[in-house]
């Protein structure tokens, strides 16, 4: 797993103390793991974690519903051009 990626599942765990792991199938939004109260933070977390640009009017949930879909859409190797940022 992707450092982070890591990072993204530390995140969400973080909130649900109750959970050990998440596995990579699992649905993220309909088991309440990223709510609307948290959606903004999380696409944020996972901005700065896979340096990928991400606008919010065409973000496919899809791509953000099970750690294996964030996987695929922003941590493989070619999957989206890195963008870069200012310091």
């Amino acid at each position: 797993m992707a450092d982070g990626l890591q990072q993204v599942k530390n995140w969400i765990l973080e909130r649900h103390p109750e959970r050990q792991d998440i596995a990579p199938d699992l649905d993220l939004i309909e088991n309440r793991l990223i709510d609307s109260l948290s959606f903004v933070e999380f696409v944020f977390l996972l901005e700065q974690e896979s340096g990928v640009s991400i606008q919010m009017e065409t973000l496919e949930v899809e791509s953000i519903r099970t750690l294996g879909a964030i996987e695929q859409h922003f941590f493989r190797a070619g999957a989206q051009a890195p963008v870069e940022v200012e310091a």
